[in-house]
């Protein structure tokens, strides 16, 4: 297949062109060519092309697109960071525009590709410590919720052009990178526990599953629709960090308050100070899928052995 990739670089982008790239065509549209050229090796992985891209602008890159079978959009501004105004407004219009600017593409070619595979997030419902959310519950109201339903709504108008949409709301992804190598190094010096509250739902799903996930979007011709990528085994901050403590033969005693977190992220901190439980019902019941880990312990002992 020849596929055409936004967002190669992040933390999902990375492994899925490495575990796509031998038996496909691949063409990653990037902001920073020199970045891309650093991570993949075309000595290693020689199906790569590299075309720098405005991602809020039409140009010369969208003939790249005419031809291709699928578009893989990923592409997006990272959530942890101090939000201010100017940043909150970064992270809507790199998704909402962002996408629009494909979805614009695509319209344009002669020849439009199959599918279009785009990433949303699990924030689409909002956070909660008691509420359970599945691909039919309704969206939230903060500010993530929103940055959400405008960056599906922007995907969802592909379909208007024959093109087939699969949607993926992406939970807290787990390997070696991510949250994960923010939290392991304070646990290998005794100094790590549980961030806020620790009551809070930690949505989490393991790195490989939602690449395989995108890779059986691409293949099977009758998914559409919104799946949740999140395991069926949610788990609160709490119970993560003691499993994470327990697999790390470190204790779980130093909780991380909420304030601090918020010192240094601002309102960024609420991607893990607030959480949701959400349940992958249409991914199990639809897709079909077979998740790796039926807990989050085998899950971390996993990464932890293999990845880092």
């Amino acid at each position: 297949m020849k596929i055409v990739i936004t967002g190669a670089t992040g933390f999902v982008g990375t492994k899925l062109v490495e575990k796509l790239a031998p038996e496909n065509q691949i063409i990653i549209l990037t902001r920073h060519l020199d970045k891309v050229k650093s991570i993949f090796s075309p000595a290693i992985l020689p199906n790569l092309e590299f075309v720098h891209y405005t991602p809020k602008q039409l140009g010369d890159w969208q003939s790249k697109i005419d031809g291709c079978d699928a578009v893989i959009n990923l592409a997006g501004a990272p959530i942890a960071e101090r939000w201010n105004d100017s940043y909150k407004q970064e992270i809507l219009e790199s998704r909402q525009l962002g996408t629009r600017t494909i979805v614009q593409a695509i319209d344009q070619c002669n020849q439009k590709p199959k599918v279009l595979i785009n990433a949303s997030a699990i924030g689409f419902y909002g956070t909660s410590e008691t509420e359970t959310y599945t691909e039919i519950s309704p969206s939230g109201k903060d500010f993530l919720a929103q940055v959400c339903q405008a960056w599906e709504a922007e995907a969802e108008k592909v379909k208007e052009k024959g093109v087939r949409l699969v949607i993926f709301r992406l939970g807290i992804v787990l390997g070696n990178g991510g949250a994960l190598a923010k939290m392991i190094p304070p646990f290998k010096i005794f100094a790590g526990g549980p961030i806020g509250a620790g009551k809070q739902w930690f949505s989490w799903i393991y790195r490989e599953d939602i690449v395989d996930m995108i890779i059986q979007a691409l293949k099977d011709s009758n998914l559409n629709g919104t799946f949740n990528a999140t395991t069926p085994y949610p788990v609160t901050m709490n119970q993560l960090c003691e499993t994470l403590g327990d697999v790390l033969n470190r204790p779980s005693w130093l909780p991380v308050p909420g304030f601090a977190l918020e010192l240094l992220l601002g309102d960024g901190a609420k991607v893990v100070l607030e959480g949701q439980k959400v349940l992958p019902q249409k991914t199990t019941e639809v897709m079909n899928y077979n998740f790796r880990f039926s807990s989050i312990k085998p899950a971390l002992e996993h990464i932890i052995k293999t990845e880092f």
